[in-house]
């Protein structure tokens, strides 16, 4: 709950910063504050889920993206997220999160994310995402294109997605929702 109040912030001065299309990598300027961090006094682990949040909004606002998923009853969930830690954010210690959008695969929308301080990267995550509609259910590619183009982007203009990403979900991928999946060692 604690990041509610950096997110609305975020969104606040995303609305005046430059705007961006979904394929520009952003950053978010941020200072580890004491509810990031844990008894080491760095960054926990897992917060840095939580700063993400912050680029993915940021990124959405400044392309126009965020506003018309909310006219449309869309919101973001994430499907799955991985990430790699190379350097520890201290407490206090200044930092940006850089978010690119790598693109759009069958089934999920597919980003890039870096705690970044002073030039060097300390952090780095992938995050696999979907919409969902006001029903639930999951906004299809052809609906998030023609809201793109809507907003005057070209849906194919990203990097790409990676393959080792596309094999990475399907090897750590659980059961549909709508699919038993009981827990048994």
């Amino acid at each position: 709950m604690h990041l509610i109040f950096r997110t609305v912030a975020t969104l606040l001065k995303s609305r005046r910063r430059p705007r961006v299309s979904p394929w520009e990598p952003t950053s978010v300027p941020l200072r580890a504050l004491l509810t990031d961090v844990d008894i080491a006094w760095h960054i926990n682990n897992g917060q840095y889920f939580g700063l993400f949040d912050l680029g993915r909004f940021d990124l959405m606002d400044r392309c126009g993206l965020w506003g018309e998923c909310r006219k449309r009853g869309w919101l973001p969930v994430v499907q799955a997220e991985q990430i790699a830690f190379r350097r520890s954010v201290e407490f206090g210690q200044r930092f940006s999160v850089d978010t690119r959008f790598l693109g759009l695969d069958d089934r999920a929308m597919w980003l890039e994310q870096r705690i970044v301080v002073d030039g060097e990267v300390y952090v780095r995550g992938y995050i696999c995402g979907r919409l969902r509609g006001k029903d639930g259910a999951p906004v299809t590619n052809e609906d998030i294109t023609e809201a793109m183009r809507s907003l005057g982007h070209d849906p194919d203009g990203g990097p790409g997605i990676p393959e080792w990403l596309h094999e990475w979900r399907r090897n750590i991928a659980l059961p549909s929702s709508r699919t038993p999946a009981p827990h048994t060692w």
